[in-house]
């Protein structure tokens, strides 16, 4: 591959999900790739790339995760956050190393290190409450799971492991689109995801009177960040409120779109990338207006997100991928550095 060039091929998204303030956030039909020839494989893996190259985000549809299954998860974690707070609490999420448990309302603060004022939007906490699971098993970094509560916290983990290996599948699939997207063999990042070295966070966005919003500018239901990862799956409900960046530095709404995953691109993919790859800012804010018609309410409604952020396996040394950089090992951007001690810095510094 040239330097700093992927293919120059053009494809077009199905449709465009996202357009305004020259952000575009197209709506790929992924089916062609799982299912797909060779030439349809190449089809999508250059819209995922322009994609990844241009706004950072997309829509997947067909992507393979029936609709049953995501709508059993909300349900399961709605009935988490829905147990007595000492329930919760007792599941504590611990340190940056594990990244597993539970992450009570107030708790975590999303922003970024070059943020303006900091320390005011620091004050400001974030106004949700999280479920972290891990690659289950872990030696020294056990999940907490809720198994010994109730019939509930059986099914519970049961539930929420067979997802996590439905959107490990995902997360490999995205990877070779990827990797075909910029000429390399599809099966380049394989043995840097086998291991599943990811995260499924549950997010629980309690219901918020507007005034929380009118009186306090700086208050959001998750601060301004941009992800840490490799790629993020999103599943989103019906509410609303994740937003954007746009290029003209503008926070943009994406609309949640039925039976599709929002992928974005993530800091350790751009990384990885030369910066060929877009790691986009964004946020969560009360929602719309409007929703189904709802309008003139004193209080926004409880939203449910379900985040899986993928990441390379935490052994993995990260560099700057052959091919971003010519020949001359100088133009890396960026040192090599491990995924897992990558991703451990960057959580330290939310709580």
């Amino acid at each position: 591959m040239a330097e700093g060039n992927f293919p120059t091929q053009e494809c077009r998204p199905v449709t465009t999900g996202v357009e305004k303030d020259d952000l575009v956030i197209p709506v790929i039909d992924f089916g062609p790739f799982l299912e797909g020839t060779p030439a349809d494989k190449h089809t999508v893996a250059m819209s995922v790339i322009n994609a990844f190259k241009t706004s950072g985000f997309l829509y997947l549809k067909q992507h393979g995760v029936p609709p049953s299954v995501v709508s059993e998860v909300f349900g399961s974690s709605a009935r988490f956050f829905a147990r007595p707070q000492n329930q919760k609490d007792s599941l504590c999420w611990t340190t940056p190393q594990s990244n597993r448990g539970y992450v009570r309302m107030g708790k975590e603060k999303l922003t970024l290190p070059d943020d303006n004022d900091i320390e005011a939007l620091r004050a400001v906490a974030d106004i949700k409450e999280t479920m972290e699971i891990g690659r289950d098993n872990v030696e020294g970094l056990p999940n907490r799971w809720p198994e010994h509560l109730d019939d509930e916290g059986k099914n519970f983990k049961e539930t929420m492991l067979s997802f996590f290996d439905t959107c490990k599948a995902l997360h490999t699939e995205v990877m070779r689109a990827i990797a075909l997207g910029m000429s390399l063999p599809d099966d380049y990042f394989d043995n840097y995801v086998d291991r599943g070295d990811n995260n499924l966070r549950l997010l629980h966005y309690p219901s918020v009177s507007k005034e929380v919003f009118e009186k306090n500018p700086l208050q959001v239901r998750a601060g301004e960040h941009s992800d840490y990862g490799s790629i993020t799956l999103l599943f989103q409900d019906r509410r609303g409120g994740l937003q954007v960046r746009s290029p003209k530095g503008t926070f943009v709404d994406v609309t949640p779109i039925a039976d599709t995953v929002v992928v974005n691109a993530g800091d350790l993919l751009a990384r990885w990338s030369n910066d060929l790859i877009k790691s986009t800012r964004h946020r969560v804010v009360e929602p719309p207006k409007v929703v189904d018609g709802e309008n003139n309410l004193d209080e926004y409604p409880d939203r449910y997100s379900i985040a899986y952020f993928c990441n390379p396996n935490t052994n993995k040394f990260i560099e700057a991928i052959p091919g971003t950089y010519g020949e001359d090992i100088s133009k890396a951007k960026y040192p090599g550095i491990t995924a897992g001690d990558y991703l451990v810095q960057r959580l330290a510094a939310t709580i």
